[in-house]
């Protein structure tokens, strides 16, 4: 399958190839970076798929010894990257190959970035300046190939790792951390089912709505936010209903990158409860951050409601908020994204616990509304009855 249309090559932040079948330039992008044996960084679900067997053929043909690391899941931990350090050291890798949804790409940006230190990682979390810590020359090159529109990941300068002693995700974060050379083919999203199409979707439009929504000055940020959920709003219902729709898929690849990038400008509170939610519980991060939208949405509404009439206009919403609260509502209801946490299994077990830890969360800093503990509690308790008054 191909389809020149949505084919081309941007350097925005970084390099990106983008088309059907691109795929097919993986050992050449290596190349390009100087490997010779790139460690493959996948997740055990897509490592037995055919899309990784034909990455390491195309890899194989060009005389490139690539091997694959496996060894992680959903919200990978400091041991996942510690094995992932452990493998490419001994097979003498010199640059990685991240190829999954966000867990794999954050996992082999955290392992190429690791390769090279003597700190531990924690050493390297966003507080600060401990970014400048990093010894750069020991950080090895990356070519990224998402396989989900969802994370941006790819085109991120940080990884979100989880830290299982005290039950938090983390963020890890370098400007070189930004994968060298990313690959955007959307073939490669073509088997992803309709609910995690739908989740992954709900993701990128968490991304660029806060990202928009956020009061620090960035206009660029800010412009490439209220596209991306231009893109989301036409193509996502369209990528969910036929997965093989190689034009959406090719949309929401796009927005999802678009997302990554303007979120430097800042997230909010969806991810501030998003990320110890999902610490906790071990629930789907773009799931959590699309039943938690619209709760959000409304706590920060007197700070937000002009930004989100302008938006409304540029979408064309009727009806100034409301009205884009009900496209919201109506959005999740088509795709399938249950209306409150309580669907999913969460409850009020760790309610003040998740409150404060939403309060230490970096992304609770670029909120519009500094919301306390108490305020945390309330969204949560709204998120879990369904409570959107």
């Amino acid at each position: 399958m191909s389809d020149t249309s949505f084919t081309a090559n941007w350097n925005y932040p970084t390099s990106i190839r983008m088309g059907p079948g691109r795929i097919d330039e993986l050992a050449l992008a290596c190349r390009s970076l100087s490997m010779q044996a790139p460690l493959l960084v996948t997740d055990p679900d897509l490592a037995p798929l055919p899309m990784i067997e034909k990455a390491l053929k195309i890899c194989a043909q060009e005389g490139l010894n690539a091997n694959v690391f496996k060894d992680i899941k959903s919200n990978p931990t400091e041991e996942h990257i510690t094995r992932g350090v452990h493998t490419y050291r001994v097979g003498q890798h010199d640059g990685v190959i991240a190829m999954g949804g966000g867990s794999a790409l954050d996992a082999g940006k955290a392992i190429a970035l690791m390769v090279g230190q003597s700190r531990p990682l924690w050493d390297f979390e966003d507080i600060g300046d401990y970014w400048t810590r990093v010894n750069v020359a020991g950080m090895a090159p990356v070519v990224a190939l998402p396989t989900t529109a969802g994370t941006g990941s790819e085109l991120g300068r940080s990884s979100v790792i989880t830290d299982e002693i005290q039950h938090i995700k983390k963020i890890i974060f370098h400007p070189n951390m930004l994968p060298q050379l990313v690959i955007l083919d959307p073939e490669l999203t073509l088997g992803l089912p309709p609910h995690l199409t739908a989740a992954t979707g709900m993701d990128a439009l968490s991304h660029n709505l806060e990202a928009y929504c956020t009061t620090y000055f960035h206009p660029m940020a800010e412009g490439i936010a209220l596209e991306g959920i231009r893109l989301i709003k036409h193509y996502l219902p369209r990528a969910v209903h036929d997965g093989h729709d190689i034009e959406a898929r090719s949309q929401m690849l796009v927005a999802s990158g678009m997302g990554a990038t303007a979120f430097q400008r800042g997230l909010g509170a969806m991810h501030a409860l998003a990320h110890p939610l999902g610490a906790v519980y071990g629930a789907h991060h773009g799931r959590l951050n699309a039943i938690l939208m619209p709760y959000v949405l409304l706590a920060n509404r007197s700070a937000i409601e002009q930004k989100i009439i302008r938006l409304t206009h540029y979408l064309d919403i009727s009806d100034g908020f409301d009205g884009f609260m009900q496209w919201i509502f109506d959005l999740r209801k088509e795709i399938g994204i249950e209306h409150t946490l309580k669907e999913i299994g969460i409850g009020h077990q760790h309610l003040e616990h998740i409150a404060l830890m939403a309060t230490q969360d970096a992304a609770s800093g670029s909120n519009p509304i500094p919301f306390s503990a108490n305020q945390y509690q309330t969204i949560l308790s709204r998120a879990i009855h369904g409570d959107n008054t």
